[in-house]
């Protein structure tokens, strides 16, 4: 009887060690998950940085409860650029991703069929920020020749759009040296280091980088105002986008997907601030809630309040696009294929 015991007891210990290496990949995987109720239809969603400003509205949208509210369990994940949620979404790892719209149209190039269904935003909420230390000959993209200028990742919609300012400012993309350094705390530090002169990124970054005084604002695009004079139009960014083959297939879900974040969009334009602030997890504010609060307001002008595609804005991003991206530039986009205002407007209405 001794033998099948212990068998049994090696079976019980290897069996949680698997455990405890799964659960470990999860969590390096991840990097952050917000768990859903346990309850309703589950659908799994990566975001390009949970606690980005830009993509604030797929947390808070789970804080406010407006997802539990149309039957749905979201599982919230999180990877620090966009183009590790694109990965994700193509890879069938989630239903959907929280990223910029512009993936779609470089997807549909490698014969990828992804679309936009709920817009958040008009604007791209990027910041050029440049060190203090170079502020006085970087003082616009035409002084990135020979620099090392910070992106969240290559192929992430701040690599885009920094190569678009630097070729737009007779600059060559093979003049400057891309430095993928992430958001948040990594960017702060490499601007410190000097591993970056300039870089793009969001609020909080943007915000702790003006506290410390080690960085200055270069080109702001956290407005339509911004991005009409950086870009020449409205520049829609932040989405949930997710596989076209999936959306036909799963119209009910997408739709109340679409009414939870439209909830949420019109809720952000009729609180502060301050009052946002306060929905969204403790440890967002990184230990300075007024901070924090002032990182949203100079960001909240890029949201739309209804979750609907800007009229001209996929031109706009076709256009950026084309300047710099030869899989584009040399492609036919079907423009009507990255996104549709069939579920947002239906929200709205």
């Amino acid at each position: 009887m001794r033998k099948p015991v212990r068998l049994t007891a090696l079976a019980a210990v290897g069996l949680l060690a698997l455990s405890s290496l799964t659960a470990c990949a999860d969590d390096a995987s991840t990097t952050a998950a917000a768990q859903g109720g346990g309850k309703g239809e589950k659908v799994k969603i990566m975001v390009g940085g949970l606690d980005k400003v830009i993509y604030l509205p797929a947390m808070l949208t789970q804080r406010l409860g407006y997802f539990d509210a149309e039957g749905l369990d979201v599982e919230l994940l999180s990877e620090p650029a966009g183009v590790q949620a694109e990965t994700a979404l193509v890879s069938g790892q989630v239903q959907g991703a929280v990223g910029f719209y512009d993936h779609t149209l470089d997807l549909q190039t490698k014969h990828k069929d992804v679309e936009s269904v709920v817009q958040f935003s008009r604007a791209p909420g990027e910041v050029e920020v440049v060190s203090t230390q170079h502020a006085d000959d970087i003082t616009s993209p035409k002084d990135f020749k020979g620099r090392k200028v910070g992106i969240t990742g290559l192929g992430s919609s701040t690599d885009f759009l920094t190569k678009y300012l630097a070729v737009k400012n007779g600059v060559k993309v093979s003049d400057f040296s891309p430095v993928a350094v992430g958001a948040g705390p990594t960017f702060v530090s490499a601007l410190q280091k000097g591993s970056i002169d300039a870089g793009m990124t969001t609020d909080p970054t943007v915000a702790t980088i003006l506290d410390k005084k080690i960085g200055k604002v270069l080109i702001d695009m956290r407005t339509p105002e911004g991005s009409q004079e950086a870009l020449g139009g409205p520049y829609p960014s932040s989405s949930l986008y997710m596989q076209t083959d999936w959306v036909n297939g799963h119209k009910d879900t997408v739709q109340k997907l679409v009414n939870a974040f439209v909830k949420t969009l019109k809720w952000m334009s009729t609180h502060s601030a301050a009052q946002i602030a306060a929905k969204m997890p403790a440890d967002y504010s990184q230990g300075d809630k007024t901070l924090y609060a002032e990182s949203i307001k100079a960001t909240l002008p890029m949201f739309t309040d209804d979750g609907v595609m800007p009229a001209d804005g996929p031109a706009t991003v076709e256009r950026v696009l084309k300047a710099f991206n030869t899989n584009i530039k040399n492609a036919t986009i079907d423009l009507k294929k990255t996104y549709t205002t069939e579920f947002a407007e239906k929200a709205a209405g």
